[in-house]
């Protein structure tokens, strides 16, 4: 059978009409065609606007503006054209030659010159500082008569910091506190008094309770100010930092005040924070991974076995901080710390050197900086209004 017979009788057997062939009722269009369809639209836009498209006045006067310049800069789709051109459009036009400062404002094409030059000095699509806010920040500060006794703090401060045994922190609500120390553009000043009242405020989005009132902030280039709370707070979210405690003053503080713990208990030993030396991927790759234990004998001496205990991951581990505790029960606070980042606390299998499996339940994935807040929260015993989102890894309030 030849390939003639065979394709007759495949479309003698195209009882579906698969193969039947529709004529199309839309006339072929040659590419001249389309071009004279093209510059149409163009001479059209150009009658009923009395002018040529012009750039930034919509994407279909763009789109026109961009055709036309390509017909004029193509010669044979400007030839084929000709005939056509009755408005002379495809006439490249003259540039102007720029002589003077009027030259260049009545060449703007794009309308780039036409507002006013005052208009530089006004703002537009940017967010409006509160000024009231801004205002009671600056414009309350005086001279401090009684400056020379802080003067010692301030410098005291700035050594701890370059000498690392005090860090910048991100801040928060949490950390504005009486007797703390905090950096808004670069001039330290000392939160040294608040007087606070409780009270509901009314905002589009409702009425919520609010803490507000005069406080005492003293600064390092000499002033004070008794700007409102709020305005400090507000101040500082924006551009400000935290200045921490020292080790030192954290432990002074512990040894006073745990929240449950009281100065009954007698019971001495260590707080520390470790962080693993392990080369295990899955352990490597975990940032703020950090262990929060108790020792009743030095931290040095208790992780020296680190490499053979599960408890440590089974491998070295560096002391990140030590708080040295008196008159208190420091296995309490440490149940503290491991109730409050409970959420977060590492799920990982250990094997010992024996094949036995192990579950570590010291180990917390928390930035260094929250653990000290958590630590300083539980010795003002304000710990019960707070608890850490393992999401944002911040403390937030309950």
């Amino acid at each position: 059978m030849d390939n003639s017979k065979k394709l007759f009788e495949i479309f003698e057997d195209d009882k579906s009409g698969i193969l039947d062939v529709k004529s199309s009722n839309t006339p072929y269009k040659s590419e001249d065609d389309r071009l004279a369809g093209s510059y149409q639209e163009i001479a059209d836009f150009c009658k009923q606007n009395k002018r040529e498209p012009q750039l930034g006045n919509g994407v279909l006067e763009t789109t026109l503006y961009f055709r036309l310049k390509g017909i004029r800069e193509n010669s044979d789709k400007s030839a084929i054209l000709a005939s056509k051109d009755s408005l002379g459009l495809l006439l490249k036009p003259t540039e102007k030659e720029i002589r003077s400062i009027d030259d260049i404002f009545s060449n703007d094409n794009l309308g780039i010159l036409d507002s006013d030059a005052e208009s530089i000095f006004t703002l537009k699509h940017v967010p409006k500082q509160d000024t009231r806010e801004s205002a009671d920040f600056i414009a309350n500060r005086k001279p401090c008569k009684d400056f020379k006794k802080y003067e010692c703090l301030f410098k005291e401060i700035q050594h701890d910091l370059s000498t690392e045994k005090r860090k910048l922190i991100k801040f928060s609500e949490l950390n504005l506190k009486e007797g703390n120390f905090y950096v808004h553009n670069g001039i330290l000043l000392y939160l040294e008094s608040t007087n606070l009242e409780i009270a509901p405020q009314k905002y589009k989005s409702g009425s919520r309770i609010r803490k507000d009132g005069r406080t005492r902030c003293i600064f390092e280039n000499g002033t004070q100010s008794n700007m409102l709370y709020r305005s400090l707070y507000k101040a500082l979210l924006n551009n400000g930092k935290t200045v921490t405690k020292t080790k030192e003053e954290i432990a002074a503080e512990l040894s006073k005040k745990t929240g449950s713990i009281t100065d009954e208990d007698r019971e001495c030993g260590f707080i520390y924070v470790l962080k693993s030396c392990s080369k295990v991927d899955k352990i490597v790759t975990i940032e703020d991974l950090f262990k929060i234990g108790y020792s009743n004998i030095p931290v040095e001496e208790r992780i020296k076995n680190a490499t053979v205990e599960p408890t440590y991951l089974m491998a070295p581990v560096k002391i990140v901080t030590t708080y040295k505790c008196y008159n208190l029960n420091p296995q309490k606070l440490e149940l503290l710390l491991h109730t409050f980042f409970g959420t977060s606390c590492l799920n990982i299998d250990v094997f010992d050197n024996n094949g036995k499996r192990h579950i570590p339940r010291e180990w917390f994935i928390a930035p260094l900086n929250v653990i000290e807040q958590a630590i300083e929260l539980i010795i003002s015993g304000e710990i019960v209004d707070y608890k850490y989102d393992s999401v944002i890894q911040a403390i937030i309030e309950r």
